[in-house]
């Protein structure tokens, strides 16, 4: 018994702890978005910032 649940257990862990590094990345480590036009670049709503399109990607100019 203890046996199947060790082996229940060890997948369900390794899988949230993936899972988890799969959120982080993508919330942290943002690939910029392709764009034309400054318009094509998303504004934050909570903060100033200065994102416009440059060389076919959004950047933010403020460092």
């Amino acid at each position: 018994m203890a046996k199947i649940l060790k082996f229940v257990y060890v997948p369900i862990l390794y899988f949230s702890i993936l899972l988890v590094l799969t959120i982080y990345d993508q919330a942290y480590f943002n690939d910029p978005r392709p764009c034309v036009s400054d318009k094509d670049c998303p504004r934050p709503k909570f903060q100033k910032s200065n994102v416009r399109c440059r060389k076919g990607y959004c950047v933010n100019l403020d460092g």
